[in-house]
Formats: C-alpha cells, structure tokens, sequence
C-alpha cells in the first residue's frame, strides 16, 4: 500500500523557514516523480515543486522559485522542500504526491503557517 505522510509544518516568522518532510512507503520511491502541493484557506490547490531524481530534473511554480528548494534521499524514501524567506501568503496546507503521469496518490498533509 502507497503511504505518504507530511511532517514538519508549523507557525513561522514572516521571513522565517520551515522544512517538510514526507516519508514514502509501499512503491520504489527512486523511480517515481514527486511533488508539492500546496491550498491556502479558501482557495484551490496549487503545484508548488516537482522532483525526478532518476533524471536530475526539478521545477518551482514563479511564486516560490529562489525561496523553496525540493530534494529527496533515496536511501530514506524521504522528500523535502526547504522553505525560506517566507511570507504570509505562503499560509497553506502542503501535500506530498506521488506523479505517475498524473498525481495518483496523496499525503494528508501537514499545515504551515506564516504570521508575525
């Protein structure tokens, strides 16, 4: 069985950082892409990052690139997203998932808030 489970959200500092984790079970995690995902209160989702280590590739939605870095260790089954120089409308609930020519499996999530 596919699992994927979001930690390390919380409350940050306009400015501050957060790191995200999400360990990946049940699949190969080095043979799939991996992405971020991200729904601010009110609103619809929205593609943050994307991961294929099997080919080296990453790619950032404008609104974060240069502040939010995605890596993953294969050895731990692990993706992150590094998050700095964030701001309130970074506020949102993030979820990990797994692409396999379209997200076919979701994390629950895990919630960042952004405020002074």
């Amino acid at each position: 069985e596919v699992q994927l489970v979001e930690s390390g959200g919380g409350l940050v500092q306009p400015g501050g950082s957060l790191r995200l984790s999400c360990a990946a079970s049940g699949f190969t995690f080095s043979s799939y892409a991996m992405s971020w995902v991200r729904q601010a209160p009110g609103k619809g989702l929205e593609w943050v990052s994307y991961i294929y280590s099997g080919g080296g590739r990453t790619s950032y939605a404008d609104s974060v690139k240069g502040r939010f870095t995605i890596s993953g260790d294969n050895a731990k089954n692990t993706l992150y997203l590094r998050m700095s120089s964030l701001k309130p409308e970074d506020t949102c609930v993030y979820y990990c998932t797994r692409d396999n020519y379209g997200i076919d499996h979701w994390g629950k999530g895990t919630p960042g808030t952004v405020s002074s």
